[in-house]
């Protein structure tokens, strides 16, 4: 298509135009109306019209105006994130935007991410939703077994889920991965190679997880023999920095373990430098299972017994679930868990 017929048909050549209805509708010689139900995917219009439009507006760069959209509707078409920096430190990031991208991308929504130091007040960022109408449906992670957050939520009656459970009695969506499971088959594969004397790197302790995850490990260290090393002087929240520096001290101590559970691949990598540091070998002299988002860990250092977290399938759970609940679907119907994934 020529500049002038861009031009004719409310193109923007130059950026000074946006794309509209009207422009598709021009192009595709069909009424606005007919554009308008297309793009909504309504069952009365043809797949063939659908396709055409979809092409059209997809060639010209179309985007539909979202305060038009709030205006007509009352909704945003936005789906919020609100992510902790400590996860972006931890490597979840990326695979939670990709997976939940995934699904969006068939849908009317967009992604926006809300980030909050977590030494904030977790509520801020859903007030401020709130207050705002900001997003149509909210993802929470880092979730408490009795979150303020949650109960605000479903007080307003907000379209929400959570990546992790909680124990309040309500029933919400969520997605969760099992750190009960990856813990005690942690403990089980310490065990198998002759290790009994067991650390846990865990989870800060007021998340959900982190109830989890210890009942996991202590359920698995009964189960197998063994004994636990006290270890509770920093956790997954902690500075990589301050994780070696306090497992070196263990190193150093007569009783020192010799397996160690890891709750995160950025952790484990603190703890090998630490075992390395006071002259054990990995994998010789002391074992580590860690839990990681990718394989890289793995790859890089195959001596460490690994499992994965499908992150990316989480964002996919999550996506899905918070749409469920704005299009009215029960709460019991959006709940999912997922299983560790051994990479070795």
């Amino acid at each position: 298509m020529d500049r002038i017929t861009r031009e004719r048909a409310g193109g923007t050549p130059s950026g000074q135009q946006r794309p509209t209805l009207k422009t598709i509708a021009f192009m595709t010689g069909l009424g606005i109306t007919t554009v308008s139900r297309a793009l909504k995917d309504a069952p009365d219009i043809s797949h063939e019209t659908k396709e055409r439009v979809r092409l059209v507006a997809s060639q010209i760069g179309y985007q539909p105006n979202r305060a038009g959209v709030r205006l007509r509707t009352g909704k945003t078409n936005v789906i919020s994130l609100v992510l902790s920096l400590e996860e972006e430190i931890m490597g979840l990031t990326s695979p939670l935007v990709a997976g939940i991208s995934e699904i969006l991308g068939a849908t009317p929504y967009h992604l926006v991410v809300t980030p909050y130091r977590t030494a904030n007040n977790p509520l801020d960022p859903i007030r401020y939703i709130l207050e705002t109408g900001a997003a149509d449906g909210v993802i929470i992670s880092r979730t408490e077994p009795r979150d303020a957050r949650v109960a605000l939520m479903m007080e307003r009656n907000l379209p929400f889920v959570t990546h992790g459970r909680t124990v309040m009695g309500l029933e919400h969506p969520f997605h969760d991965f099992d750190n009960e499971r990856f813990a005690y088959e942690a403990v089980k594969r310490l065990v198998e190679r002759g290790r009994r004397h067991l650390m846990l790197l865990e989870p800060p302790p007021h998340l959900t997880f982190n109830v989890h995850m210890r009942t996991g490990f202590e359920r698995a260290v009964r189960d197998f023999g063994a004994s636990i090393y006290p270890f509770s002087e920093v956790n997954l929240d902690s500075g990589l920095p301050e994780i070696r520096s306090a497992c070196e001290r263990v190193m150093r101590a007569p009783d020192a373990p010799d397996g160690i559970v890891s709750g995160s691949g950025s952790g484990a990598v603190a703890l090998i430098a630490a075992v390395e540091s006071s002259g054990r070998r990995v994998g010789h002299d002391i074992d580590i299972v860690s839990k990681e988002p990718s394989t890289f860990l793995q790859w890089l250092r195959p001596e460490i017994m690994t499992m994965r977290e499908d992150i990316r399938l989480a964002g996919r759970e999550l996506a899905s679930a918070v749409i469920g609940r704005i299009n009215g679907r029960p709460a019991s119907e959006l709940q999912t868990l997922s299983y560790p994934i051994p990479t070795d």
